[in-house]
């Protein structure tokens, strides 16, 4: 009785700091004035489904020790090694689900999303990783609270042992112990499965029960969500995309293909004009004035916006950076939470840097920190990129964090090396700045200041103020006015108060083309993807260019729907609805100019599926071209 008893204080012990950690996000989550969490019914009722997620996990923990322990009643083991192991195996595994618990609070917060298996794409650089959490002090926190939660947790559990499993206890008969031993390991079972219906397990859509999605969210419990979704990743089916036939997929690409604009608005820069792509990190939509009346950190990029020919409603592939710079270069969308820079063979694709190189372009790529991070180096080198400029080319005393170096000093670097390119050939740069992400270090050694109170605010500032400055430098360059400079981002942000469970903040974000002497201002209200911009801009500098990427001149050609990935979501859009859908089989459709929020999926079948198709279809194709490996 004793062995069972102790079982069951794991489990109560176990369940009970799963549920302090679902406190913890909800108190972090609600500190943003801008989150709205009402302590309500609503909530008790995510906690009360975030039981039947803890339970499950437990008993999934719980399991071997519970069955070792029956052995050893059955075998009479009476050695304290093999108790005192069982013991060392229950804390070890119950710690690691904490680890995982604790982990997931900082991300759930900068992804709207929990920890999946997208996350092990960056243990390839587990150094990097912890240099950036150990220098945010933000992360640290967290750190110290799965510290602070073990320490008590393997306390209460030696007292729990000391009283139990280290106590000698007289066998009961078998007639007594082997009932008792099958009812346990069949409430062990019901926990697994997390409900006593025949039909199915515990599922994460289990956890959806109202329109709130972080509420829906709070529900689910880390560890879970991560098994089920590296589960999901390991499947034949996902590692080489099924969503449909091939030759179905096919017809849905050729059908875009041949979609032409009404009107058409072609553009042809002059010969050898250069590029300057400027990829910015997180600058989400919502921090432009341009796009955002109610933001005023971002004066340096309106004023740029409001000269350039402004794309208003474009959307990024996904949610990471290697998501926005395969996306941009490449033109190929997101294809869930594969990592398509770290493939174990590296395709030869069609994409800006390859195509122009061809053209006799000078290609270089500059970043603020380690060009080896997600494989990007790597995968430029093998894709027209002729020289990196990263951390390693930078003094020392430049270097601020794991990031690398600032903004402002990766830029004044890209004009000096720009400047001393072979004047006889056009170049094509592309930039990725770091400095709105965490570690977030504000330079205090240049002329600017912010006005923002907070740092996250600042640092947006800041990045503008750097672009503003890498243009004042630029318009003093004889390369300039023969310069077509584009502005994008690898992704967005989670605004606070997210309606949606995908953020449209994390995937709305400007995309400007900036060339005063050749391109009118003008804003753009068609539907634009990241994996337009290679199409866009080869067809404005190469006149007889034939388009063989997954993405649309946005001057000749449109799109009825926008569609992009977050992990294991993907969500597709026109101007009056909003689909999603979970890889784990729920889909939501939302009318964008209902305030109620209501899933209309079932009145609207058809248009849920029309959009499911499309998106399906185009990802399909893209996974269909990447499988072969080689350029067309």
């Amino acid at each position: 009785m004793k062995k069972i008893k102790y079982i069951f204080l794991a489990y109560l012990t176990g369940i009970g700091l799963f549920s302090l950690f679902r406190l913890i996000l909800v108190l972090v989550y609600a500190a943003n004035p801008e989150n709205i969490v009402a302590f309500d019914s609503l909530l008790l009722r995510s906690f009360a489904i975030g039981l039947q997620f803890d339970t499950s996990i437990s008993c999934y923990i719980l399991s071997l020790p519970l069955i070792a322990e029956l052995v050893a009643v059955f075998a009479k083991i009476k050695s304290k090694v093999y108790h005192k192991s069982i013991h060392v195996l229950t804390c070890t595994l119950f710690c690691l689900a904490f680890l995982i618990s604790a982990a997931d609070i900082p991300y759930f917060n900068y992804f709207f999303n929990h920890l999946n298996a997208s996350i092990f794409s960056y243990f390839n650089s587990f150094d990097f990783l912890l240099r950036m959490i150990v220098e945010e002090s933000s992360y640290l926190i967290f750190l110290f609270l799965f510290l602070g939660v073990c320490i008590g947790y393997v306390f209460l559990m030696n007292l729990i042992y000391k009283h139990t499993l280290a106590e000698e206890e007289k066998p009961l008969p078998y007639l007594k112990s082997v009932p008792l031993a099958l009812l346990c390991l069949l409430l062990c079972f019901v926990g697994m499965r997390g409900r006593l219906e025949m039909k199915s397990p515990l599922r994460i859509g289990t956890a959806y029960h109202c329109n709130d999605p972080f509420l829906n969210s709070l529900g689910l419990n880390p560890s879970f969500v991560l098994i089920k979704s590296v589960e999901e990743s390991n499947k034949a089916a996902n590692r080489n995309l099924e969503l449909m036939d091939s030759y179905k997929a096919n017809s849905i690409f050729e059908k875009q293909k041949s979609s032409l604009r009404d009107p058409k608005q072609e553009l042809h820069l002059t010969k050898g004009t250069n590029v300057v792509l400027i990829i910015m990190e997180s600058m989400s939509a919502e921090k432009s004035g341009h796009f955002n009346p109610e933001s005023r950190l971002t004066p340096n990029l309106d004023k740029i916006a409001d000269s350039s020919l402004s794309f208003e409603q474009a959307y990024t592939a996904g949610i990471h950076t290697y998501n926005g710079v395969y996306s941009t270069l490449f033109s190929h969308p997101a294809l869930f939470d594969r990592h398509s820079m770290k493939a174990s063979i590296i395709p030869t694709m069609d994409g800006l840097p390859n195509v122009l190189a061809e053209k006799g372009y000078q290609t270089l790529y500059f970043t603020t920190h380690d060009s080896q991070f997600d494989n990007i180096a790597g995968f430029l080198f093998a894709n027209g990129i002729q020289k990196i400029i990263s951390q390693s080319d930078y003094p020392s005393e430049q270097i601020k964090s794991t990031l690398g170096v600032s903004d402002h000093v990766m830029f004044e670097k890209a004009v000096s090396t720009i400047s001393s390119l072979d004047k006889d050939k056009p170049f094509f740069v592309c930039m990725l700045t770091s400095s709105d992400h965490g570690p977030y270090i504000l330079p205090t050694d240049i002329p600017f200041k912010p006005s923002s109170k907070e740092l996250k605010d600042q640092m947006v500032e800041y990045a503008d103020w750097a672009i503003g400055h890498f243009v004042s430098m630029a318009r003093k360059q004889d390369w300039f006015e023969q310069t077509l400079f584009v502005f994008v981002a690898d992704h967005g942000y989670v605004k606070p108060g997210s309606r949606y469970e995908m953020p449209l903040s994390y995937h709305h974000t400007p995309m400007l083309l900036y060339c005063p002497k050749q391109i009118k201002a003008a804003k753009d209200s068609s539907l634009a993807l990241q994996i337009d911009l290679v199409p866009t801009i080869l067809s404005m500098l190469i006149p007889d260019y034939e388009n063989k990427t997954m993405g649309i001149d946005l001057l000749t050609q449109s799109r009825p729907y926008a569609y992009f990935c977050a992990d294991n979501k993907v969500g597709v859009i026109d101007n009056r609805y909003f689909y999603i859908f979970d890889r784990q089989g729920r889909e939501m459709l939302y009318r964008l100019n209902d305030k109620e929020k209501t899933n209309c999926i079932e009145q609207e079948k058809e248009r849920a599926i029309e959009m499911k198709t499309y998106a399906f279809g185009m990802m399909q194709k893209s996974n269909d071209v990447l499988k072969s490996k080689v350029r067309k």
